[in-house]
């Protein structure tokens, strides 16, 4: 991370999510009552006193647990605390100090960083008395807060932010970042895709459903691109969503999915696509994202196939490429890519299409281009209607990412949805663009306009 670092730590259930949203002012992690509910890394920008870092969540670190996911939640931890510059451990002062908090002490130890204890809860007298027990911890200085209200979070920011190193040492990230989120219904292979791409275990790997619960945002750089990539919950149906944390995974995947420029759309393609696959695919054409599909587990479908070779290959390629444009037609322009995140292979082919659809979304098309593009499309192939001609008198490109196009017409109503679809198969014909939906917005032409036209 370019910026300074906080990490926000302990034990389950102790209210480190809550604090970590206050820090970032907005509903930024899952928060629920529920121990072991954060189980990624989750990033957020802060700012304290006119100074920025890096804030990250953390799972619960429950270091004596057996269970294979709890020590991956550890291991998680460990890393947020490897890369941190201030390390805030959060204790419960209404539970007083507990003999997992004193093992998350001293696991705390041997990383040699400032350590903040907040003792978190203290807005009623049972928080208060248990304050002083947690100098026990002999570890950092103690901040009675309560991350819920609001009490004592001003002072603990303030200490934090004289802890972080001098600002000259905490690089501005660039601001010219492609951000792409990896989305999908829950099992198809995300998290093992965005760690594919990273090199490095960035987030926890499971096949059980639903293990990544907030959207994990992460920066790095190939081939002096700047990247942004945002590992999403997975999707459901909204009659599946159970309670206030699917809920909250389903929010924060569609808000990664409007705020990205490229959605990859992972499908996993030994279970072939299904209707939860075109309902994610939907949403992101809805919000006008450049869409990539990329097709997970290439390497099982390989291992189904006992006398499998390169024709083979090629011809299921083909055929599960020509069942996708006939069950998504709305997202014909996204490339498909086929891949194996577990494997590696084919992740560079994917991220070199990303760029390039990514392209296509920003394109702006000069306006006499344009108009010459969209006469030649309608000299070719006039539209009519009942003895009515469709006339387009002039087209402008009002926006890009997606490529928003106004049509100034003698009649609206003349335009179908089949000539619009029409016109746009020939804008991507004539201009490349693969990738990315194309908008048409159809106007009656305004006898002030038709007067500067002609």
């Amino acid at each position: 991370m370019s910026k300074a670092v906080v990490a926000v730590v302990g034990r389950p259930n102790v209210g480190k999510s809550t604090l970590f949203n206050r820090v970032v002012g907005r509903r930024e992690a899952v928060v629920e009552n529920i121990p072991g509910v954060t189980r990624d890394r989750l990033y957020g920008i802060a700012e304290w006193n006119g100074r920025e870092f890096t804030i990250v969540d953390t799972g619960g670190l429950v270091l004596d647990e057996s269970d294979p996911m709890a020590a991956r939640i550890r291991a998680q931890a460990e890393l947020a605390i490897e890369e941190a510059d201030v390390i805030v451990m959060v204790v419960d002062g209404t539970d007083g100090l507990t003999p997992l908090d004193e093992d998350v002490a001293k696991s705390l130890r041997p990383a040699n960083k400032p350590v903040l204890v907040a003792v978190n809860k203290t807005e009623g007298k049972k928080g208060k008395a248990g304050v002083p027990d947690f100098y026990a911890l002999g570890i950092g200085e103690l901040f009675p807060i309560s991350a819920t209200q609001g009490d004592g979070v001003a002072d603990l920011l303030d200490e934090v932010v004289a802890r972080l190193p001098p600002p000259e040492q905490a690089e501005e990230f660039p601001e010219d970042v492609l951000r792409v989120a990896l989305i999908g219904r829950p099992n198809v292979g995300k998290s093992s895709m965005l760690n594919a791409i990273l090199g490095e275990e960035r987030v926890i790997v499971s096949n059980v459903p639903g293990t990544t619960r907030d959207a994990v945002d992460t920066y790095f750089e190939r081939g002096g691109q700047k990247y942004v990539l945002v590992d999403t919950a997975g999707i459901r149906r909204p009659g599946k969503v159970q309670g206030s944390i699917e809920y909250y995974c389903v929010l924060r995947a569609s808000r990664a999915i409007e705020s990205c420029d490229v959605a990859i759309v992972v499908i996993n393609g030994e279970e072939g696509l299904v209707d939860g696959d075109k309902r994610v695919a939907g949403m992101a054409h809805e919000e006008g994202r450049a869409c990539v599909i990329a097709v997970n587990k290439w390497d099982l479908m390989r291992k189904g196939h006992a006398k499998w070779t390169e024709q083979l290959g090629r011809r299921i390629r083909r055929e599960f490429t020509e069942h996708v444009r006939a069950e998504m037609p709305f997202l014909d322009y996204a490339p498909i890519v086929f891949v194996s995140a577990l494997m590696g292979e084919n992740i560079d082919d994917l991220l070199d299409t990303v760029n390039d659809v990514a392209e296509s979304h920003a394109r702006r098309v000069p306006t006499g281009e344009l108009n010459r593009v969209i006469q030649d499309a309608v000299d070719a192939n006039p539209r009519t209607e009942k003895g009515r001609t469709l006339r387009i008198y002039y087209a402008t490109m009002s926006e890009v990412s997606p490529p928003t196009i106004i049509l100034f017409v003698n009649d609206p109503e003349l335009m179908h949805f089949s000539y619009e679809r029409y016109l746009i198969n020939r804008l991507r014909q004539v201009f490349g663009y693969e990738g990315t939906p194309i908008r048409l917005i159809t106007r009656r032409r305004t006898k002030e306009m038709a007067r500067q036209t002609g």
